[in-house]
């Protein structure tokens, strides 16, 4: 059997590896500005500043894509949540460093999004505003995690947030909304890739107590979702619009992954990791 390695013996372990990652991160990822996203010749005064109030009929995005950017706020917009969950576990150097790294570009996120949806007045910004306090009131908390069940959870959450945002840009509901949806996706994608890589070398380090965290998380993966104002729940509504269908997870999310990791192909494994793959043998496509 493999020797467990404490959650600081791993931080320690990797740390070069978060190095290297945070770098080529910050090397490929695109320095673009949310402003440049957001037709601001559109905007205009509402009614506290002698403009008009928000009516039904200025919007003109489908109830599909309101609804998915709406989402996409309200799920953005609990990063402090996100930060505290994520940054309790990776509170030293580079792996710090990667946690303000990763907070800054979710926010441009909420930003960008917030911003385009008010200036072209798409939704109703009261309803938004409230369902964005009742959100944040609520908060956001993962169940307590050893280190490697944060990095696959992490992987698959951007994985799965990649899925969501190409889904929108395939809306083709303006070219503008389309160019958020992909410029989201790609921050997603490289965000994955990240948690990934980590995922990959805690394999090569780990490979028996890197697999149970895997298996783990598959079994108890979900993904942020939100209470409508008429009751409904955005997993739901997600899925009847195409947008994100957690029955394809498997497909779409996980099996990307577990390839990438070699998941069933690995000859390291003991008779623990061996246990935990067979628990993953359905993914096995």
């Amino acid at each position: 059997m493999q020797n467990l390695l404490t959650d600081r013996e791993l931080l320690a372990s990797l740390a070069d590896e978060v190095e290297l990652n945070l770098r080529r991160h910050i090397e490929t990822a695109d320095g673009w500005q949310p402003h440049d996203f957001v037709p601001w010749d559109d905007g205009r005064n509402f009614g506290f500043l002698g403009g008009i109030d928000w009516e039904p009929d200025q919007s003109e995005l489908s109830e599909t894509a309101k609804l998915a950017l709406t989402v996409s706020v309200l799920v953005a917009d609990n990063l402090p949540s996100y930060h505290r969950e994520v940054g309790k576990y990776l509170r030293t150097g580079s792996w710090w460093r990667w946690v303000g790294r990763w907070t800054a570009e979710e926010n441009r996120h909420e930003i960008l999004v917030r911003n385009y949806l008010m200036v072209t007045r798409s939704v109703d910004p009261i309803g938004l505003e409230r369902l964005r306090m009742a959100q944040m009131t609520k908060g956001f908390r993962r169940p307590a995690m050893h280190l490697l069940d944060v990095l696959a959870t992490c992987s698959f959450e951007e994985a799965a947030a990649v899925i969501r945002h190409r889904n929108i840009a395939a809306l083709d509901e303006n070219p503008m909304v389309t160019a958020i949806a992909e410029r989201i996706a790609a921050d997603d994608e490289l965000q994955s890739i990240f948690f990934a890589g980590l995922v990959a070398a805690a394999f090569e380090l780990a490979p028996d107590q890197t697999m149970r965290a895997v298996a783990d998380r598959v079994a108890d993966f979900t993904v942020p979702s939100v209470e409508l104002p008429d009751g409904r729940n955005s997993d739901d509504v997600l899925a009847e619009a195409g947008i994100y269908d957690r029955a394809k997870e498997g497909e779409l999310v996980f099996a990307p992954l577990l390839a990438r990791w070699n998941v069933f192909t690995r000859t390291d494994l003991g008779e623990e990791g061996e246990k935990a793959r067979a628990e993953l043998a359905y993914l096995r496509g």
